[in-house]
């Protein structure tokens, strides 16, 4: 009866959140339900040790695997799922409830609250809500005054994943960034709502880093710093009907801020639309002696309400050398844009005196102030090239 009663509740999560049929409970997998290792759901009782344990018995598990976690509110303190795991299927984390992060920065040692590292095929949905109550201690962040800050905990970390599926989770408050991914592969987040004040520090949406083919579609991202940041290293990112606002808009960078950084390439973004953002589309990057490259990058369809700074490329991010920026940018392509700022200057490509970006492409650009005052572009160092309509007119590039 207990079974039954089980199969019932997956049943009815997965019809509530209208998943892929695909995920659906099968006739011969096991489910990993947290409750029978220990977890304490309404209780003030920790229940990290009993979702690690879970997942230790799915990943070990040479079979179609799926750990649980039923409706109710659940406690954990830093957690971490780690591979490798033993079966050919990918892992299901199901999370139907809620979980609550505790809210003491000195409980982490790790870059996040929840980790998953070492996993070649996983997938967490289920409708769920992850709570870092991070308005806990951002007073504790620093990193406005602080250039050698430590940054609190993300949300979720990933680690050396690939073949990864997370769908439909709402991530809230996150102490540091939502989510962070590195040094991973093959990843695809979908259905996501991610919500955070528009104040808190330093709470990025989803900052990706070393990590090759990624995707990000239909989600709603709303929080204090960039929706979506793209940091070194990163390859073929396609970024597909995201609402981004409040924020600092969708970023590539900084970049140059580190030695030996890894060059970015082949960032998609398109259909999406930004809601009274700092910023619109950013390209970043430190000034300074610090070489990288980023090129190839596609901006399209995007519709931007109220932003404040469109379209910017700002090679002098920071400000903290009298050296021009040692990043290369080239191959941009920004096409029909459209929509209201509240600035001036509605595009504003400020490129570097040493490197002078190269081969940047705008199409079918129609922004107007939303006071419909008339608006300008501005560019320095940078080879432009213009094609259908143009709102601001086209800028010709200074030489600093």
């Amino acid at each position: 009866m207990a079974m039954l009663v089980l199969a019932l509740i997956l049943v009815l999560a997965f019809i509530t959140c209208k998943c892929n049929a695909a995920l659906l409970p099968q006739a011969d997998e096991t489910i990993f339900n947290v409750l029978n290792f220990g977890a304490k759901p309404n209780s003030e009782l920790i229940s990290t040790q009993a979702f690690m344990r879970a997942w230790r018995a799915a990943c070990d598990f040479n079979g179609r695997a799926r750990v649980f976690v039923p409706p109710g509110v659940y406690t954990l303190g830093e957690t971490v799922f780690g591979g490798p795991c033993k079966g050919t299927h990918p892992v299901i984390l199901q999370i139907a409830g809620t979980l609550k992060a505790v809210p003491d920065v000195s409980e982490y040692s790790n870059f996040a609250w929840i980790s998953f590292d070492s996993i070649n095929g996983v997938i967490i949905t289920g409708g769920g809500t992850l709570d870092a109550q991070g308005q806990s201690v951002w007073q504790f962040n620093d990193c406005k005054t602080n250039p050698h800050c430590v940054h609190l905990p993300a949300t979720l970390h990933f680690n050396g994943i690939e073949n990864g599926k997370v769908m439909r989770l709402n991530l809230i408050n996150s102490m540091g960034f939502h989510l962070h991914i590195t040094n991973s592969y093959l990843v695809r987040f979908h259905g996501l709502t991610i919500d955070a004040p528009e104040d808190s520090p330093n709470t990025d949406g989803i900052h990706i880093s070393k990590s090759n083919t990624i995707k990000l579609s239909r989600s709603v991202i709303k929080t204090g710093d960039d929706c979506v940041s793209i940091g070194q290293g990163t390859n073929n990112v396609t970024v597909n009907k995201v609402t981004c606002g409040p924020g600092h808009g969708i970023s590539v960078g900084s970049l140059g801020k580190l030695p030996r950084e890894l060059e970015v390439r082949g960032l998609i973004v398109k259909n999406c639309t930004l809601r009274g953002t700092t910023n619109g589309i950013r390209i970043k990057t430190f000034a300074g002696a610090n070489p990288n490259r980023a090129f190839g990058m596609m901006f399209s369809d995007i519709v931007m309400e109220n932003v404040k700074n469109p379209i910017i490329i700002d090679q002098t991010y920071g400000d903290k050398s009298t050296e021009p920026s040692q990043v290369k940018i080239s191959d941009v392509i920004y096409q029909n844009i459209r929509g209201t700022t509240t600035s001036h200057i509605a595009v504003q490509l400020m490129c570097s005196s040493r490197l002078p970006c190269q081969n940047v492409r705008l199409t079918n650009i129609n922004l107007k102030h939303i006071a419909n005052t008339p608006i300008t572009s501005q560019c320095v160092n940078a080879n432009v090239g213009y094609n259908g309509m143009q709102i601001p007119p086209p800028c010709h590039a200074l030489t600093s």
